[in-house]
């Protein structure tokens, strides 16, 4: 846990991981929009090793649409990434806080609507 995400250690594999919280996110309205294999991407650009860490960014349409909206810069701070990593044998995952991030808009309708994406995350993390 951090200031600006929150997660959970998970059972399973990371691959089954991957595939829950996809299904976990579409349950809430959220499309993955990117895929960010970092492991892959160190690994071909530095020769560098370690554990699958995946970025997933996660888009709620009527949400973005909502924030855009109401601030047309936002879109610097969407979509909502959501890793999957792997550290010593286990599964985490771990969501950036919508909250914690749209604070720095200082707008009471774009954190409105952080709080409403917050709720869905929590959902989302609670059906892992």
């Amino acid at each position: 846990m951090s200031k600006y995400s929150f997660g959970k250690t998970v059972e399973g594999s990371f691959d089954k991981t991957i595939e829950r919280v996809t299904q976990a996110l579409a349950k809430e309205g959220f499309g993955v929009l990117t895929e960010i294999d970092v492991a892959a991407t160190l690994k071909k650009k530095l020769g560098l090793d370690m554990p699958p860490y995946r970025i997933l960014g996660a888009c709620n349409p009527q949400f973005a649409h909502k924030a855009l909206e109401a601030e047309p810069e936002i879109g610097a701070l969407l979509p909502c990434n959501v890793v999957v990593r792997q550290t010593g044998g286990k599964t985490v995952v771990d969501i950036m806080d919508p909250l914690a991030v749209m604070q720095l808009v200082g707008k009471p309708e774009v954190e409105k609507i952080a709080t409403e994406v917050r709720g869905r995350l929590d959902r989302v993390l609670a059906a892992l």
